[in-house]
């Protein structure tokens, strides 16, 4: 994709390295602001007492049960789960806050049932193994998940 400059009414001089080719520090938050992308992804996600149906009915209490019975902590560390200090993944600590699961897939409660059920299928590639989780297992594993804030 090739950049263009914006309009020179709309771009102060001192931001003005468009001619060597490179895009300023100061340039680069007003081009993402300009196309709408700039607040993509920021969303911390539903708002509380508005559940997807994905989670809805599901139980966080037992899905922190069921995060400690699949050994997620060998992989990752998880705030309330007293064995899981594993440093291979990345720590869950403020899961629910992301904007992302895997830096790739919008984290929608939908989406993260389906990544922990099968995660090559949303990541192809993804070093996440498959733990045989049930798809009813994982709603109550995301409705924990969802809980860290």
């Amino acid at each position: 994709m090739k950049l263009t400059a914006p309009p020179v009414a709309l771009w102060p001089a001192r931001w003005a390295l468009w001619a060597t080719g490179r895009v300023s520090a100061l340039v680069l938050p007003w081009l993402l602001a300009a196309a709408g992308i700039g607040a993509a992804g920021c969303d911390a996600g539903p708002a509380e007492g508005l559940q997807p149906e994905a989670t809805r009915t599901a139980d966080p209490l037992l899905g922190q049960r069921l995060v400690t019975q699949y050994q997620c902590g060998s992989c990752h560390a998880i705030p309330g789960v007293a064995a899981a200090r594993g440093i291979r993944g990345p720590s869950l600590e403020a899961f629910g806050r992301r904007s992302y699961i895997a830096g790739h897939v919008p984290n929608r409660p939908e989406a993260l049932v389906r990544w922990i059920v099968q995660p090559d299928a949303l990541v192809p590639g993804t070093l996440m193994p498959s733990m045989g989780v049930s798809p009813g297992d994982a709603r109550h594993m995301a409705a924990y998940l969802g809980t860290l804030r």
